[in-house]
């Protein structure tokens, strides 16, 4: 399951203050609240409302904010995987033929 980016749920900086959370998180509330716009669904208000709950706690923002660089250093692991596999299957191999046919021409440079 992905982890939802809270941050920029709340549009803000992820070095942002308790301060800077509270007023991102009143002037979303204000924009998105079903009773103040009615064409706005319920579930941005939740998604909103989560981030807040989250980011407002220290404790819980210290353990999101692990969860976050783990899983940016994993995609970052599992990028570089697959480039390596990719540069491996671009390669190309040598037949059996054309390393025999290369060893016996080494050998034969050694000899003189």
């Amino acid at each position: 399951m992905a982890l939802p980016d809270y941050y920029a749920i709340l549009e803000i900086e992820s070095t942002a203050t308790l301060a800077d959370i509270k007023q991102a998180y009143r002037r979303l509330a204000r924009i998105y609240h079903p009773d103040l716009n009615r064409q706005v669904g319920d579930r941005r208000i939740k998604q909103i409302n989560e981030a807040y709950a989250v980011l407002s706690d220290v404790t819980r923002r210290t353990i999101y904010d692990i969860q976050r660089l783990e899983a940016m250093k994993r995609d970052i692991v599992l990028d570089f995987i697959i480039k390596q596999r990719q540069q491996a299957r671009h390669t190309q191999r040598m037949t059996w033929k054309e390393g025999a046919i290369g060893f016996v021409r080494e050998l034969k440079n050694n000899m003189h």
